[in-house]
């Protein structure tokens, strides 16, 4: 696979009781960050890695999505324009691992994009 899915991501109403239900569920490691509102998910053998957040109120409605790795973001969200899907965040950096950008598909489900640094 040329893109693979390289992350995913779900976001909540109430991270700490989502991160208990998933973790129980599934058996999953979930490592809270406090200083960033977000938990990282361990990948665990043949998975890949993830994270679980609390999103804004109004902003942010619960959702799942997944991360797709591209060499470039900005190329990558112009294809999907052009094809159909609208840009929900540009390309921003997030730390020294890399960039994200975020777009909805023709359907509305919202796909992100990462690039490693």
């Amino acid at each position: 696979m040329s893109n693979p899915v390289v992350h995913f991501e779900i976001a909540t109403k109430d991270s700490a009781k989502s991160c208990e239900f998933y973790g129980k569920l599934f058996s999953w490691n979930i490592r809270v960050m406090d200083t960033m509102n977000y938990s990282l998910v361990e990948e665990g053998e043949g998975g890949i890695p993830g994270g679980i957040f609390q999103g804004e109120k109004d902003e942010c409605p619960p959702y799942v999505t997944i991360y797709v790795k591209v060499d470039d973001l900005q190329k990558c969200l112009d294809r999907a324009i052009e094809l159909g899907g609208i840009q929900v965040v540009p390309p921003t950096h997030i730390s020294e691992s890399g960039s994200f950008a975020m777009f909805k598909d023709p359907d509305g489900n919202v796909i992100g994009l990462w690039k490693e640094a």
